[in-house]
């Protein structure tokens, strides 16, 4: 039920405005509005009850399992909500000069320091706003290095076709043409075709390290070697670096720059846009490049470096220094884990993923590579079941909805036909994956004997079926009365 369809002409919430203006507004006579907006006419209460109900309705990490393949939606610890909301922090402001922030930049440059340890990186900036973001700056760093020796001929930047979508779209944003590496059958970057495509037009390589099909790349270092000598870097996409926390560390693989999602592997909330932090980190030769504002230290304070001590920067990506409150939320996590936290962070982020790629294996569903060890995440394929039974990977992850979990990322990987990319995180416990499993056992037999019931899922939510299509291409959000 929309607000709207709670409207009574004449209904008000008095205590949430004036009745009456006392001072003569200053605008120009031409500007102001003829007839009133149109607004519901709601009392307060049913404001607040309308939009309760609402939240009340949502699938959230804190209600659901929520296996979003390649998103990390893990559990977000509370205390990390409630210290990063200290008064002393909360009301801290963007333009407090940093020798009343001392405190403030004292967490943000350890945050900087313990990231430097976890990545392998010379350097670190905080300044990116969302995973996206950051990676738009490590391809813009890639730019600027190259245009800094002078080296304008690097217009190519690869791409494996396992790749996360924003990955090309950041490197197209950076000038730069996208060339698709192919990945062989058991999960791997094709070799001989990288050694085919690099050359003097080659920037880089964007991938990540376990990739989105969820297994590690074993020739991660023959890659590196390999873009290296073409004279292009390498940029590592941190959407799953949760599978190697404290196990392995990208700089150790060859890797020249990283953004780091504070909102996936650090459990800072995210989802529904915001709010995310995507820091950045390079090796030594892109240091100077580096987003500003960043944090350094003397010794005996913290400062800000901005335009000034830095002047090959790649500038500014936010007016401030990016989601402060999200990076504290992220150090108070690390702090809280330690180095050993970390480990098992990985440890168990494994262990859940294979166990339940196991169990969903013996469960009738065909593992995209069954052969490979998950890292972190897998992907099921429903495509025998598509053809055996009409189901499609669309219809079980909307029947899901109706039995109480979350979908997982559907159709993602593109290159998996019917794709489930599912990933169970570390802070879920086994009775929770095994329902999981239950109801997938469940879809299974009802697709079997009552296909239709599976196909026009949901059932149960306020919001049925729709055609995605037409909502895509035909939004109409506007309401009339």
């Amino acid at each position: 039920m929309l607000i709207f369809e709670h409207s009574r002409p004449g209904r008000t919430a008095p205590t949430q405005f004036p009745t009456t203006v006392t001072e003569p507004i200053d605008i120009p006579e031409r500007f102001l509005r003829k007839q009133p907006l149109n607004l519901p006419e709601v009392s307060e209460m049913q404001v607040v009850r309308h939009y309760t109900r609402l939240s009340q309705q949502n699938f959230s990490i804190d209600t659901h399992f929520y296996p979003l393949g390649s998103c990390t939606m893990k559990y977000n610890p509370k205390v990390c909500n409630r210290l990063a909301m200290l008064p002393a922090l909360l009301a801290h402001h963007p333009a407090t000069p940093a020798s009343h922030s001392q405190s403030v930049l004292a967490c943000l440059y350890d945050l900087q320091q313990i990231l430097k340890e976890i990545t392998g990186m010379h350097s670190i900036s905080l300044a990116p706003a969302a995973g996206a973001q950051g990676e738009f700056a490590g391809v813009a760093m890639i730019r600027a290095y190259h245009e800094a020796r002078q080296d304008i001929a690097r217009t190519e930047m690869l791409v494996p076709d396992a790749a996360h979508g924003t990955n090309p779209t950041s490197a197209v944003m950076c000038g730069y043409k996208v060339r698709e590496i192919p990945t062989l059958a058991n999960g791997d970057v094709d070799i001989a075709t990288l050694k085919n495509s690099v050359g003097a037009q080659t920037a880089g390589i964007m991938l990540t390290n376990p990739s989105t099909l969820g297994i590690f790349e074993r020739q991660i270092v023959e890659i590196a070697k390999i873009v290296h000598q073409a004279g292009g870097l390498l940029y590592y996409d941190g959407a799953n670096l949760n599978a190697i926390l404290g196990k392995v560390r990208p700089g150790d693989m060859g890797f020249d720059v990283i953004h780091v999602n504070l909102h996936k592997t650090f459990a800072t909330p995210h989802g529904g846009g915001g709010p995310g932090a995507g820091p950045v980190g390079v090796s030594e030769r892109l240091q100077p490049f580096l987003p500003v504002p960043f944090v350094s230290y003397d010794g005996q304070q913290y400062h800000w470096l901005t335009e000034r001590e830095c002047p090959q920067t790649i500038g500014r990506l936010l007016a401030n220094a990016g989601n402060i409150g999200v990076l504290l939320r992220a150090y108070i996590y690390a702090r809280l884990l330690g180095q050993d936290g970390m480990a098992r962070v990985a440890e168990f982020s494994a262990l859940n993923a294979n166990y339940l790629a196991t169990q969903l294996a013996q469960a009738g569903f065909d593992l995209a590579f069954p052969q490979r060890r998950a890292s972190h995440e897998f992907i099921i394929s429903a495509k025998k079941q598509a053809k055996e039974l009409g189901i499609t990977a669309m219809d079980i992850a909307k029947r899901l909805l109706d039995k109480g979990f979350h979908a997982p990322t559907t159709y993602f990987p593109l290159l998996i036909p019917e794709c489930l990319l599912i990933e169970p995180t570390e802070t879920e416990d086994k009775q929770t994956l095994d329902n999981f499993v239950q109801a997938l056992q469940e879809i299974l037999e009802e697709a079997r004997t009552q296909p239709d019931l599976v196909k026009n899922a949901p059932h149960t939510l306020p919001v049925k079926r729709l055609d995605d299509v037409k909502a895509a291409k035909d939004l109409n959000i506007v309401w009339h009365t």
